[in-house]
């Protein structure tokens, strides 16, 4: 398969390493510096084009590449809230193609799948409170991660007690999410379930980028043969 690199920091670094293990020709790589590429023949080549760049930039990298028709794979998160309702109608009514997912990894994916079910099942037993933590390195500007903002929607979605999430909260009809940033961690995302009684904790704990490189190659695999606004819970049938 033919694929296109927007963002080459190190996870498209990485991305790029696993793809070409994995068979595939990287035909354009795209950075701040070379923007023009995108009207480069090489880069209209490409079957997928995998991004990952800042919340700033990402809408207006994915108008580029469909203009050129080529399909996309982000991992960027902070755009959903200004421009999701302009991407759901492009994939809807235009024929473009998104999958994007705040995680790619198929642990977290796994990790995903068991939270939905264990707020399903606490949702019965109201003495139980819940809050999240997230961990990640320090060059992680946006907070909660966008990992995070998944993992307490779906929390929210099957917790009647709970109206949404919030950051630093006391008031218990919120469900609290917590970040911290220390160091060089991949990232760190922990549910804990809270009682008089006991404590029932799950975690997700990266050991590297790794994880999150090979599931954005695993989705341009998926994406390329298949078409609309994707994301995990199409490729994995948890």
């Amino acid at each position: 398969m033919k694929i296109a690199l927007i963002g080459y920091g190190k996870m498209g670094k990485m991305i790029e390493q696993i793809a070409r293990d994995r068979g595939h020709e990287i035909v354009s790589i795209i950075d701040i510096d070379n923007q023009q590429d995108f009207d480069s023949p090489e880069f209209a080549s490409a079957e997928v084009a995998i991004e990952f760049t800042a919340p700033q930039a990402a809408y207006g990298n994915y108008l580029k590449a469909w203009a050129k028709g080529v399909k996309v794979v982000s991992g960027s998160t902070g755009w959903m809230k200004e421009h999701g309702d302009e991407v759901r109608k492009a994939c809807a009514e235009e024929g473009k193609t998104l999958f994007w997912a705040s995680n790619f990894s198929i642990g977290v994916a796994i990790f995903s799948a068991v939270n939905r079910y264990l707020a399903k099942i606490m949702n019965q037993f109201p003495q139980y409170d819940v809050e999240m933590e997230e961990t990640h390195h320090v060059h992680k500007l946006d907070h909660p991660s966008g990992t995070a903002i998944t993992l307490a929607e779906e929390i929210v979605e099957n917790i009647d007690r709970k109206e949404a999430w919030k950051e630093d909260t006391t008031d218990k009809k919120y469900l609290r999410v917590d970040h911290i940033r220390r160091g060089e961690v991949p990232g760190i995302h922990t549910i804990r379930y809270d009682s008089d009684a006991d404590l029932i904790t799950i975690t997700h704990d990266a050991h590297s980028r790794k994880g999150f490189a090979l599931g954005a190659v695993l989705a341009a695999e998926y994406t390329k043969d298949h078409q609309g606004l994707l994301t995990i819970s199409d490729m994995f049938k948890f």
